[in-house]
């Protein structure tokens, strides 16, 4: 039987993706898509990424830009310190490498918002050396391929999956009968297949084990634990908090405040948030605003990755705009306007539904 890595690379040649806009482009489109594509699915990412790189053609380009510019392409996208450290680092990649992405592994793990994944990713695309990656797609195919119990967010799990990826590498020496090139050129096949392997065949839930090229020796297969590898995440409650949204209207304009530049949606504009409508009620009396309509819209929910947040919109209509407006950090924009900035989710969903109930 030929190795793990042939059969992939032979796999991915033939059954793999092809069409992806960021394959055989240079490292800073690839670090782009790598960082897009944390927590988030190549479908969503495709229309993100192409309008990212037409604005931010190059890293200079994406250095010179506003952090709310390069927000704004991020909005909707989530995950927002991707796109601030995303910003950062390209500013000290102008700064320390005179706007060349490095090449050196040991330069781009350093560098914002990039792990030693993510770097090796980058390495092995874009300048085919030979690394192992292990993003989230790559630790469900080794676990299941090499029959690795336990969650892969646990350190000694984790060791383990990164010991079989290194392993299972191509060989890097010479090349070998019946291969196409030498490793350093299968490096970034065998790669892109990893993680074509994870997103088309060896799928979290009903894996397509039948059309899978290593299911000859596929631990999980032949032992009939597909279902069980890997191992999921220890069950916890999710908490849940509420807040509210104080939707301040005069005529089809609102009042967005850009939050701070850390924590929760940090640099993003949104609607003064509160933790419940009395706070929200006293900070409008308090601020001597005058009220002449308003209602109580729809509480829906917005998911984190550690909580589930209960956002219950408050609309307000103001006889007239207040002087806080005026204020460092605090913006009247018409709602259409409002749309194109950057804003997150939740915020983005409550001014469509503004827009869309607007008299025509």
């Amino acid at each position: 039987m030929t190795s793990f890595s042939s059969r992939l690379i032979a796999w991915q040649r033939t059954h793999g993706r092809h069409d992806l806009p960021w394959q055989g482009q240079d490292a800073y489109r690839v670090w782009l898509s790598e960082i897009m594509l944390q927590q988030t699915q190549v479908a969503t990412v495709i229309p993100y990424y192409r309008r990212f790189v037409a604005s931010f053609p190059n890293i200079a380009a994406l250095a010179a830009a506003s952090e709310e510019q390069v927000l704004a392409h991020w909005s909707g996208l989530g995950y927002y310190a991707r796109g601030r450290n995303l910003h950062k680092a390209a500013r000290i990649i102008v700064e320390r490498f005179n706007g060349e992405f490095p090449r050196k592994f040991e330069d781009i793990v350093e560098l914002p918002g990039i792990g030693r994944s993510t770097a090796a990713a980058v390495c092995a695309l874009a300048y085919h050396e030979h690394r192992a990656i292990l993003d989230g797609n790559v630790k469900r195919v080794l676990a299941r391929y090499c029959g690795i119990e336990g969650w892969a967010g646990e350190r000694k799990v984790e060791e383990q999956l990164w010991k079989r990826a290194e392993a299972l590498l191509p060989l890097p020496s010479r090349e070998r009968a019946g291969e196409r090139g030498g490793s350093e050129s299968n490096i970034a096949t065998y790669t892109q297949a990893l993680m074509d392997m994870g997103a088309t065949v060896c799928i979290r839930n009903r894996p397509r084990c039948v059309i899978c090229p290593v299911q000859d020796d596929c631990v999980a297969l032949q032992t009939e634990r597909t279902t069980e590898l890997p191992s999921p995440r220890p069950k916890k409650s999710v908490p849940e908090r509420h807040a509210v949204f104080l939707l301040l209207m005069h005529g089809n304009d609102i009042l967005l405040e850009k939050r701070p530049g850390s924590g929760i949606w940090g640099g993003l504009w949104c609607p003064p948030q509160f933790e419940d409508e009395i706070a929200a009620r006293d900070w409008f009396v308090r601020n001597g605003m005058e009220a002449r309509g308003g209602e109580k819209l729809a509480t829906f929910t917005h998911a984190f990755t550690h909580f589930k947040l209960y956002i219950t919109p408050l609309r307000v209509e103001l006889a007239r705009k207040p002087v806080l407006a005026a204020e460092p950090g605090s913006v009247w924009l018409e709602v259409g306007e409002a749309l194109g900035a950057a804003i997150p989710t939740p915020v983005r969903k409550v001014l469509g539904q503004l827009q869309s109930a607007r008299p025509e």
